[in-house]
């Protein structure tokens, strides 16, 4: 792919705002675009709290500063336009871009100041109530291009905000083609996972649930499907919810109640933050992403078919762009959100389906995410959107 900066001088500094660094899509995105502007010869800054994604950003070439942009207080937020006007006349920033809400309405201020372009990412749920929070959330689709995860979620921004259709761009989130190949995984790293999981032989066919612990991503919904296909007779899988609480510990202690309350002990397990998800993927036969409200684009999903698995989604949102249902090229089976009887039946018949009808399922899911979903594909239109804006 050309360079989109190739013809802009001097050399072009991108301010990235995001709340932290820690683990999520919105993070993800973050240093893949920075490594992406240091590769077309610019300069990739991001301002966050910090986090354990930190030394990544580092090694690909950006720059960290840590500011609490994460904060909600007015007090904060007013200050943060003051670090991050400053930031932006030391660093010569020509371009600020925002993926979440808090930092948004600081780097807005801060780049309308400076009198530099302003780019944001919906990255979250488009609300349509109460009217404060759609207040609140309308800084995300102030900026000079507003850059919608999924055609669900572009829809959402002009139902309920209605911005300059021209300001809009969709850009589906990119994942890890090559990385996510099982034949890119030693097979150190999953027997590694393993050990930790507690995982053998014996496991049966693995469901692998991956997303941070909160309501919403379906573990309660996992779990019960499980419950069920016991009831049924089922015995031959194991259930991994691997995620990071992020301080829901309340949350974390009542799955495990779940659990144990339904005898699944041997069955479901929560690992807690997994660092080497291509190995996840790849020890498991299935992937989960059952939530019960729509996603707005579905990382899980994505991921899942590179990596080459089968993917169990929520008929909803951003994640019917992403998974192909249609007989004969399905890439994974779509069940309705927070319906645990549907996910067991799902799961039943993928279990039915056995390894070879799994892995014929998972090399088409491959073909498609590569195909659609690669980083690169996301990067070069990230940047080009950055070029036209830098250009003007």
């Amino acid at each position: 792919m050309s360079n989109p900066f190739e013809n802009i001088a001097p050399r072009p500094a991108i301010l990235q705002v995001v709340p932290a660094l820690e683990t999520g899509g919105a993070e993800r995105t973050t240093v893949d675009v920075a490594r992406a502007v240091v590769a077309a010869g610019g300069r990739a800054i991001v301002a966050s709290r910090g986090g354990r994604m930190v030394p990544e950003l580092e090694a690909a070439g950006g720059t960290h500063f840590e500011m609490a942009v994460h904060s909600k207080n007015p007090v904060v937020m007013a200050l943060n336009v003051e670090r991050l006007t400053r930031l932006i006349a030391r660093e010569k920033i020509g371009l600020v871009h925002a993926r979440s809400r808090a930092p948004a309405w600081s780097a807005l201020a801060a780049a309308r100041r400076a009198k530099i372009p302003f780019v944001t990412t919906y990255h979250s749920r488009v609300h349509e109530k109460p009217r404060l929070k759609v207040f609140y959330n309308s800084v995300m689709t102030r900026g000079d291009a507003v850059i919608a995860n999924s055609e669900f979620t572009a829809s959402r921004i002009r139902a309920i905000h209605a911005p300059d259709e021209a300001r809009i761009f969709t850009v589906p989130r990119g994942v890890d083609i090559d990385g996510l190949a099982p034949e890119a995984v030693a097979p150190g790293r999953v027997e590694a996972l393993c050990g930790r999981w507690g995982l053998d032989g014996a496991s049966g066919v693995v469901f692998l649930h991956p997303a941070r612990l909160t309501r919403w991503k379906g573990q309660s919904v996992s779990i019960e499907a499980a419950r069920l296909l016991r009831m049924r007779g089922v015995t031959g899988f194991a259930v991994l919810l691997a995620g990071d609480a992020q301080g829901r510990d309340n949350y974390a202690d009542g799955l495990r109640q779940e659990i144990r309350s339904a005898g699944l002990d041997a069955h479901v397990h929560l690992t807690g933050h997994c660092d080497d998800m291509a190995a996840a993927y790849a020890l498991s036969d299935v992937v989960l992403s059952p939530s019960i409200e729509a996603e707005p684009f579905g990382r899980t999903a994505v991921e899942a078919q590179a990596a080459a698995r089968p993917v169990i989604v929520s008929d909803a949102g951003g994640q019917r762009e992403t998974v192909l249902t249609g007989a004969g090229a399905a890439t994974g089976l779509c069940v309705p959100p927070a319906d645990a009887a549907a996910l067991a039946d799902a799961m039943a018949q993928l279990i039915a389906l056995g390894p070879e009808g799994r892995a014929a399922m998972g090399a088409r899911g491959r073909a498609h995410a590569a195909a659609h979903y690669s980083v690169a594909v996301m990067c070069d239109t990230t940047l080009g959107i950055y070029a036209r804006l830098l250009a003007r």
